[in-house]
C-alpha cells in the first residue's frame, strides 16, 4: 500500500467518536499504601507454584552465567560501566553527545572533559567481552593521551601520542559508533532487516522502532511520519507468515505531532488521528502489527484517546494487529489493562498488548517533585512495580483473546513466574536487540517459547536518548541485568519474589525518595496542578470560568479601613472590552497618612513573637492555596496570565509565605548568645526596622508582591504595599488574605496608586527602608531619592532586569535547547525580568538548532489567557505593546527578522519574534516582551562571547547548553550573574532552591527566597548584661572543685 503525503494539519479523516469504547478514567497518582495491598492480592502464589518457578529461574541463571563470554555484550559493558562508577556516568555524557558535534575544536573539548577524570585503562580489567574490551582500549587510548597518568608510559600510550589529537578524536567516535552498533539493528530499515536475518532464521520476531526525539515542530512530524511510513512499506514487502507471527513497528506519538500533551488533545485529536490512521490501515494493508508506544504519565490519557478513536475507525476492521505498551510501573498500569479488554470487546477486535517495566521513571520522580503533585504517578519501589507487572500481566493472560500479551523482560525470574500462569504458549516475550540473548538463547531456542526482538532502527546521532534511558534503565545497581552478570551476588538473593519485599510491615514507599510536599525539610511545598490529569484539568477551567466578573473595587486600605476617591476602570489585556474591575487611587496625602499608621503600628507587631508573626504567614498560605481558583482567573484577566503560568505563580507566593516564616522562627525566633568573660551576658538579636515600603511589578502581581510583602512582615515590619498600577487587584486580594490570617491592619497598609505616590512614599523621611523590583531606571531613581531626603540612611533592596543571555555551543543537545529558549523567551510573553533576551548560538549547529527553534515558536497557541489550551496571553497594556512593535520595526530594518508570529486581532498581544543581529551590541537594552535576538559564534570565540556578557553590566540570569562540565564551571565563576542555569532554561527560580536576584545593574541583593534576604529587613541589636552588678559571679563562686588529673 502506498501512502499519499498529508500535511501535517490536514483535518481530513475519521474524527467520530469513539463509539462503545468508554473514556478512560483513573486515579492519576493514588497512594503506595492503596495500590500495593491490592497487587499482593493479585499476585499470591501457592508454595508448590513458587517452588516450580524458583526451579526454572534458578536454571535459567545458572545458564545465563554459564554462557561462553558472559551474558551478552551490552550487559557486559553496562556492568562493567555501572552508573554507580564515574567512568559510567562519563560514558553516558560522552555518548549521548559526541557524535551530534561536526566541529573538531568542540570534540576535543568535550573528550577531554568527559575522559581526563575516569581510569579507563583498568575500568574493565578481566572482562571478558569484547564489546568491553573493544570499547574500554579506545577510551583507554584516549584518556592517556587527555590525561596522561603519572606513571611511565606503556607502549600504546607513547605511540598515542605521537599520533596526536585527531587519533584521540578517531578513537572516541570509534567507540561510541561500537556501542551505538550494539544497540541498533540498523541505520536504516533495509540495513536493519538485512542484520535481522540469522534472528528471524531461529523464529525470533521482530518489532521496528525508528529512533528520535518527540517532534519540535511540524516539520519534525512530517520527516518522522514520512519514515514510519516508509518503513511499513519496506517490512512489509520483506514479511512473511501471519499475524501475529508478521513483523511489527512502534510508533511514538509525540514524534508525529509537535504538541503532544494533554492541554492540547483537542488540536491533537483533530490532526494527529488521521496521521495515525493512515499508519495503521497501511500496516493492516500488509498484515502487520503496529504498536503505539508508551510515553510519560501525563500523556497517557491523551494516548489512550487517540488509541480509542483509531480502534474505532471502520476501515481497520479485522485487522488484529494494533496494539499498546503499557508501563507496569503506573499506579494505573491495571486500570489500562482492564480498558483494553474493554475496548478490544467493544470493537470486536484482538489487540496486542506489550507490558514493560517502564522507561521514565527517574524523571518521573522528579516531575512530581517539581510540580508539588499529591503523590507520585509511578512507584517509588522497584519491588512494587515487579508486582505491578506480575499483576497486569496476569490480567491479561485471562483476557486472552481479547488481548495478545507481549511481555517485554530480560528478568529470569519474571519469565519463570509467567510462563508457570500462562498455562499454554498463547503469547510472547519481548527482548532489547542486543540484550537477553543468553535468557532467550534458553527460553526461545531450547524451550520453544515465541520471542519478538525490540530492535532500534536510526542513526548513532538518533541513538542518543535510547542509549541514555537503556543505561539508566538497566545500568543500575538494582537492576536484574546488572545483578545476574556479577557473579558475587548470590542466585538465591535473585530468586526472592517481589511480594517477599513487603512483609512484615515494610513500607511500600522508598525510604529515601521524598513525598512532593515534604522536599523542604522545614517546610510543605506549594501544591500543584497536573496539567496531564484530565480530571483535575476540567475542573480547573471549570472552576476558572465560573469566577463571576468584575471583580470589584480595590481601594487603599489604612488601618484596614477603605478610603473613597476617584475610581479607574481595569480592562482586561487580553480582551480590551472585559471589565475586570476599579480601583480607587491613593493621593499623596492618602500616602502620608499611611506612613503615620504605618509608623503606630510598627512597634506592636516588631514585639510580637517570631513565632506568631509566622504562624499568620502559613495560614495565609493555606489561604492562597484554598482560593488558589479564584487568584487564577484574577490573575488572567487582570495581568494576562495563563493558566500555568498563574498555577506557578500562585505556588510561589504559597512558598514565599512558608519560607519567610521558617526563616523568621530561625532567625527571629530566639536571641543568640555570644561569647565573653565570666560575668557578663551578651544577646544577639535581630529586630523589625520600622515601616517599609513594598513597590511590586506588575509582571508578577502576586508573587512578588506577597515575596516582599511577606518578607517585610516577617522581620517585624508594618509595611506600607504600593501594588503596580497595572494590576491593584490581585494585590488588594492579598492584603486581604493577609488580614484575616491574622496579621493586624495596623502592620499593614494597601496604597494603590501611580508612580506619584511611589515618589511620595520613597522621599518620606519617616519609613525604614524600600523593597523595589521593577526596571532599573526607576530603581536607580528611587537609590536617588533616599539619598536625598532628610533623616537615617535607609537600605534599598532593588531586583531589576537585564538583558540576559543564553549561550548554546555544538555539544547541546538541539530538542533541549529548542525547548528551552522557547520558554525561557517567549512564556509569559516574555514579560519576566528572568527571561532570555540574546541567544548565542556556535554557527556549526546554529542553522539547525535556529531552525527547530523557529519551528517550536511557530506551534506556540497566542489567546484568551483562561484557556488551558494558550501558550503566550497580552503584553501588559497598550504602551508596552507600542514599545516592542516599534523596536521590531526598528530591527526589520537594520537585521534580519528569522520569525515573526502571528498575534490575534483582539487584545494587546505581541506575537513571538526572533531576530538575528550582525552583532551583539546592537541590543543595547532590555526588551521587555516575546522578542529574541540572535547571535552566531565560532568555537574558537567562546571566551569573547562570555566577556561580552561580563561587560554588559546586566547581572540576573545566564543560561548554558553545554556537555563540557569543565566550561558550566568555569563560565560560571567568570560572570557576574546572580542565577546561571546550566542545561535548563533560565525562568521559574523556585523559593529556597533557586535564590533569585542579579548583580550589577540587575539588583543590589540578597536575593529574594533565600537564607540572607530577611536579614536586609532587620536590624541588629547586641543587649550586654553585667551579671556581677547586684553583688558578685554567684555562677563562678559556687562551681565545685575539679580533681586534677
Amino acid at each position: 500500500m502506498s501512502l499519499t503525503k498529508r500535511p501535517f494539519g490536514d483535518p481530513r479523516g475519521t474524527l467520530d467518536n469513539a463509539g462503545p469504547i468508554r473514556r478512560f478514567a483513573a486515579d492519576y497518582a493514588p497512594a503506595d499504601e492503596t495500590v500495593v495491598p491490592r497487587l499482593l492480592q493479585e499476585t499470591a502464589q501457592d508454595s508448590s507454584a513458587e517452588v516450580r518457578i524458583a526451579g526454572r529461574a534458578r536454571r535459567y541463571i545458572q545458564g545465563i552465567r554459564e554462557a561462553r563470554g558472559g551474558i551478552g555484550g551490552l550487559e557486559d559493558f553496562m556492568h562493567d560501566y555501572s552508573l554507580s562508577t564515574k567512568e559510567g556516568l562519563a560514558l553516558m555524557s560522552l555518548a549521548e553527545a559526541l557524535l551530534r558535534v561536526p566541529d573538531a575544536a568542540t570534540q576535543d573539548r568535550l573528550i577531554e572533559d568527559k575522559l581526563s577524570a575516569g581510569d579507563w585503562e583498568h575500568a574493565a580489567e578481566g572482562s571478558e567481552s569484547w564489546l568491553v574490551s573493544a570499547t574500554t582500549w579506545a577510551l583507554g587510548l584516549t584518556a592517556r593521551i587527555v590525561h596522561p597518568p603519572e606513571t611511565p608510559e606503556s607502549v600504546i600510550g607513547r605511540i598515542a601520542q605521537r599520533l596526536g589529537t585527531p587519533t584521540v578524536r578517531t578513537a572516541a567516535r570509534q567507540a561510541m559508533r561500537l556501542l551505538g552498533h550494539q544497540f541498533v539493528l540498523g541505520e536504516t530499515i533495509e540495513d536493519a532487516l538485512s542484520r535481522g536475518r540469522e534472528a528471524r532464521r531461529k523464529g525470533y520476531r521482530h518489532s521496528f522502532d525508528m529512533l528520535g526525539e518527540g517532534a519540535r515542530t511540524a516539520a519534525d512530524a512530517d520527516r518522522y511520519f514520512a519514515s514510519y511510513a516508509a518503513s511499513i512499506e519496506a517490512i512489509g514487502r520483506a514479511a512473511d507468515g501471519s499475524l501475529p507471527d508478521r513483523p511489527g513497528i512502534s510508533v511514538k506519538l509525540s514524534a508525529l505531532h509537535p504538541r503532544y500533551a494533554a492541554r492540547q488533545s483537542d488540536r491533537v485529536l483533530r490532526e494527529l488521528t488521521p496521521r495515525l490512521i493512515d499508519l495503521a490501515r497501511a500496516a493492516k494493508a500488509h498484515q502487520l502489527n503496529l504498536t503505539v508506544d508508551a510515553e510519560e504519565a501525563d500523556r497517557l490519557e491523551l494516548s489512550l484517546d487517540v488509541f480509542a478513536r483509531v480502534l474505532a475507525e471502520p476501515s481497520l476492521a479485522g485487522w488484529d494487529g494494533f496494539g499498546l505498551a503499557v508501563q507496569a510501573y503506573q499506579k494505573r498500569a491495571l486500570h489500562v489493562i482492564e480498558w483494553l479488554a474493554e475496548a478490544a470487546r467493544a470493537s470486536n477486535r484482538r489487540l496486542m498488548v506489550r507490558l514493560v517495566k517502564g522507561a521514565y521513571w527517574d524523571t518521573e520522580i522528579k516531575r512530581g517533585q517539581e510540580r508539588g503533585l499529591a503523590d507520585f504517578p509511578v512507584f517509588t519501589r522497584k519491588p512494587a512495580t515487579d508486582l505491578s507487572y506480575l499483576a497486569c500481566a496476569r490480567r491479561m493472560l485471562a483476557a486472552r483473546p481479547l488481548i495478545y500479551p507481549q511481555f517485554a523482560t530480560h528478568n529470569a525470574l519474571t519469565v519463570a513466574t509467567l510462563i508457570e500462569a500462562a498455562g499454554d504458549r498463547n503469547f510472547e516475550f519481548q527482548r532489547l536487540h542486543g540484550m537477553g540473548e543468553a535468557l532467550y538463547a534458553q527460553v526461545h531456542e531450547r524451550d520453544g517459547f515465541d520471542c519478538r526482538i525490540y530492535a532500534p532502527v536510526g542513526s548513532h546521532k538518533e541513538l542518543l536518548a535510547y542509549l541514555v534511558r537503556r543505561l539508566l534503565e538497566n545500568g543500575a545497581n538494582s537492576s536484574f541485568v546488572n545483578a545476574v552478570n556479577d557473579r558475587d551476588v548470590p542466585v538465591d538473593s535473585l530468586l526472592e519474589p517481589p511480594a517477599a519485599n513487603f512483609s512484615a510491615g515494610q513500607s511500600p514507599r522508598h525510604a529515601r525518595i521524598v513525598m512532593p510536599a515534604q522536599i523542604f525539610a522545614n517546610r510543605r511545598n506549594s501544591r500543584g496542578v497536573e496539567f496531564g490529569s484530565r480530571a483535575e484539568l476540567e475542573r480547573l477551567s471549570t472552576a476558572v470560568r465560573a469566577v463571576a466578573l468584575p471583580f470589584g473595587e480595590a481601594a487603599p486600605l489604612i488601618d484596614g479601613k477603605p478610603r473613597s476617591g476617584p475610581k479607574r476602570p481595569l480592562y482586561a489585556p487580553g480582551d480590551e472590552s472585559v471589565l475586570v474591575g476599579t480601583v480607587v487611587e491613593a493621593s499623596e496625602a492618602i500616602a502620608a497618612e499611611a506612613v503615620s499608621a504605618a509608623l503606630a503600628g510598627f512597634f506592636a507587631w516588631d514585639a510580637t513573637p517570631a513565632e506568631e508573626r509566622a504562624a499568620c504567614l502559613e495560614r495565609a498560605a493555606d489561604l492562597l492555596d484554598v482560593r488558589r481558583d479564584r487568584f487564577l482567573a484574577l490573575l488572567a484577566h487582570e495581568s494576562g496570565k495563563t493558566l500555568d503560568d498563574g498555577v506557578a505563580e500562585i505556588r510561589e507566593a504559597v512558598d514565599f509565605c512558608r519560607f519567610y516564616a521558617a526563616e523568621a522562627r530561625k532567625l527571629f525566633g530566639r536571641d543568640t548568645f555570644l561569647p565573653g568573660p565570666t560575668g557578663e551576658e551578651n544577646r544577639y538579636l535581630l529586630r523589625g526596622r520600622g515601616a517599609f515600603v513594598c513597590i511590586s511589578p506588575w509582571n508578577f502581581p502576586l508573587a512578588i508582591f506577597i515575596g516582599q510583602v511577606s518578607a517585610a512582615l516577617a522581620a517585624g515590619n508594618s509595611v506600607l504595599a504600593k501594588p503596580a498600577e497595572q494590576t491593584p487587584l490581585v494585590a488588594f486580594e492579598a492584603v486581604r488574605i493577609l488580614h484575616e490570617a491574622g496579621v493586624p491592619v495596623s502592620a499593614l497598609h494597601y496604597v494603590p496608586g501611580d508612580g506619584g505616590v511611589g515618589a511620595a512614599l520613597v522621599s518620606d523621611p519617616r519609613i525604614a527602608g524600600v523593597a523595589f523590583t521593577g526596571s532599573t531606571q526607576i530603581a536607580q531613581k528611587i537609590n536617588r531619592a533616599l539619598a536625598a531626603k532628610d533623616g537615617p540612611i535607609v537600605p534599598l533592596i532593588a531586583e531589576t532586569g537585564g538583558i540576559n543571555a543564553i549561550v548554546a555551543d555544538a555539544t547541546a543537545l538541539p530538542e533541549q535547547v529548542a525547548d528551552d529558549v522557547v520558554a525561557s523567551a517567549f512564556r509569559s510573553a516574555g514579560q519576566r525580568c528572568s527571561a532570555s533576551r540574546l541567544l548565542f548560538v556556535q554557527e556549526d549547529v546554529a542553522d539547525v538548532m535556529l531552525a527547530m527553534i523557529a519551528g517550536a515558536a511557530k506551534e506556540l497557541v497566542l489567546g484568551d489567557p483562561a484557556d488551558p489550551a494558550t501558550d503566550v496571553g497580552p503584553v501588559i497594556d497598550a504602551d508596552a505593546r507600542s514599545a516592542l512593535e516599534d523596536h521590531i520595526a526598528k530591527m526589520r530594518r537594520e537585521q534580519r527578522i528569522l520569525y515573526a508570529g502571528r498575534a490575534p486581532n483582539r487584545g494587546l498581544f505581541v506575537a513571538p519574534h526572533i531576530i538575528e543581529l550582525d552583532r551583539a551590541g546592537a541590543l543595547d537594552r532590555e526588551v521587555f516582551g516575546p522578542v529574541l535576538h540572535v547571535v552566531r559564534w565560532k568555537a574558537e570565540e567562546f571566551d569573547d562571547v562570555v566577556a561580552w556578557v561580563r561587560g554588559s553590566g546586566y547581572g540576573l540570569t545566564f543560561g548554558l547548553h553545554t556537555r563540557v562540565g569543565g566550561r558550566a564551571e568555569r563560565v560560571a565563576r567568570m560572570l557576574q550573574v546572580g542565577n546561571v542555569y546550566v542545561n535548563r532554561n533560565t525562568i521559574g527560580a523556585i523559593v529556597g532552591s533557586q535564590p533569585f536576584g542579579g548583580m550589577g545593574l540587575s539588583g543590589t541583593g540578597p536575593k529574594a527566597g533565600g537564607p540572607n534576604y530577611l536579614q536586609r529587613f532587620a536590624l541588629e541589636q547586641v543587649i550586654s548584661t553585667d551579671t556581677t552588678a547586684a553583688g558578685g559571679n554567684a555562677s563562678l563562686v559556687s562551681l565545685e572543685d575539679d580533681a586534677v588529673a
